[in-house]
């Protein structure tokens, strides 16, 4: 089907192609916002979310309609033939986490559609009728059908036909490391483009000179977003010994008064973990942390509310020997470790295979500049806990992926770059 829509269409320009996809795109914009109490329902009620991730997709797919084909100069767009054309790369299988499950999708969508390739989407099993509600939608807007597709069933038997298709031109992928490392290597046998989104061990750095409210305030936001279930969620949080003291009394007392529960009742902040195994592997990283020396300062075990419900926690004197300190924990767990040195929080920081994202907290404008040139991350925020924007290139270094996501560049994912040489024209 994808096939068909992508053969049958017609290849216009990019002032066309524009205009027409912003036709499109104002559709669907004001179907989502009217269903917007929709979408986040069933966020919540598969995915035990409690953000606002719907608008988060609106404002990805927003991006990529604005966003065409042809040139950037001076940040406006031109049509102007300077010896190559750019071509859409053809059908795009991808297949996207259950943590943000619209926003994932609309994320690599948009940007496809965009381009003018066509989508078959593989959801997580986990959250399925978020997609089939995306899906529904886009059909309503008036996206001509066999453009998005989405397919349910085993993951790995889906995920094995979409590699071995010789007319599905191009994977995107986001999810775990250990899954982006077999469609990687699934993808060399027919040769396709791949762009992967992977695990993140993202090093949270607050300095002495820090500004602690701001710390404070940034911190939580970056560890505790989606209850710790995202790729950038801070997962080691690196204080300067000057301001440990402090910072750990504040942050526990911040983290102490965050709401959990129901994330369809207002003033919730945090609402379960996926499924049991999450948990499961939650309560064994912190039984390794307690094990090798770190405290307990607030949490530490399941939530009272039962279920998949875990405490928000804080482990203090985390060291490198932990389980927490090479993994991603994905859950409510904060482990704080102490550092001396700048030279020593980067060496620190730098220490995994990951390269997703990073923060620091600092009031040096020189050290802010300095310590972000060292960092082997793809994304940094600087005195800021949420850093992701669908106008900003995301994605990491090392084993955290390939390619990025949003911006320009994030288009660049989906096209083909033609040379023409043309010679010899007789004045026609």
């Amino acid at each position: 089907m994808a096939c068909f829509a992508l053969a049958t269409q017609p290849r216009p320009m990019a002032m066309r192609r524009a205009g027409l996809l912003g036709r499109h795109f104002a559709s669907p914009f004001r179907l989502l916002c009217r269903q917007a109490s929709f979408r986040l329902n069933l966020g919540v009620l598969s995915g035990g979310q409690v953000s606002m991730e719907p608008q988060a997709a609106v404002d990805r797919l927003k991006e990529s309609g604005l966003l065409r084909t042809q040139g950037l100069i001076g940040g406006k767009w031109i049509d102007a033939y300077d010896g190559k054309t750019i071509q859409p790369v053809g059908v795009v299988g991808a297949i996207t986490p259950w943590n943000f499950p619209l926003a994932m999708i609309t994320r690599k969508v948009g940007p496809a559609l965009a381009c003018g390739c066509t989508v078959v989407v593989k959801p997580s099993e986990y959250t399925p009728l978020t997609a089939l509600a995306a899906a529904e939608l886009a059909l309503q807007a008036g996206i001509p059908p066999g453009a998005l597709n989405i397919v349910m069933g085993n993951p790995s038997d889906i995920g094995d036909t979409l590699l071995e298709s010789t007319q599905v031109r191009k994977i995107t992928f986001t999810g775990s490391t250990a899954v982006g490392k077999k469609l990687m290597a699934g993808s060399a046998s027919t040769v396709k483009k791949i762009s992967l989104e992977l695990g993140g061990n993202a090093p949270c750095i607050v300095f002495d000179d820090a500004d602690l409210d701001v710390a404070v305030k940034g911190s939580l936001a970056a560890k505790f977003r989606n209850s710790g279930q995202t790729c950038v969620c801070a997962n080691r949080i690196l204080v300067q010994e000057g301001i440990y003291e402090k910072f750990a009394n504040a942050f526990a007392k911040a983290v102490q008064a965050l709401q959990v529960g129901n994330g369809l009742v207002e003033g919730t902040v945090q609402g379960p973990l996926i499924n049991e195994a999450a948990l499961e592997k939650v309560e064994t990283i912190v039984k390794d942390a307690t094990a090798k020396g770190a405290d307990v300062v607030i949490g530490g075990r399941r939530h009272s509310l039962g279920m998949t419900f875990y405490e928000p926690t804080v482990l203090g004197n985390v060291n490198k020997e932990m389980l927490i300190f090479r993994q991603e924990v994905f859950g409510p767990v904060a482990p704080l470790m102490r550092f001396k040195t700048e030279e020593e929080a980067i060496q620190m920081a730098n220490d995994t295979n990951a390269g997703l994202a990073a923060y620091i907290f600092t009031t040096s404008m020189p050290r802010s500049w300095r310590v972000s040139e060292a960092l082997e991350y793809g994304l940094v925020g600087v005195n800021e806990g949420l850093i992701s924007t669908e106008v900003a290139p995301f994605g990491g270094f090392k084993q955290s992926g390939l390619g990025r996501e949003g911006s320009k560049y994030g288009m660049d994912e989906y096209l083909e770059i033609k040379y023409v040489c043309m010679g010899n024209l007789k004045g026609t």
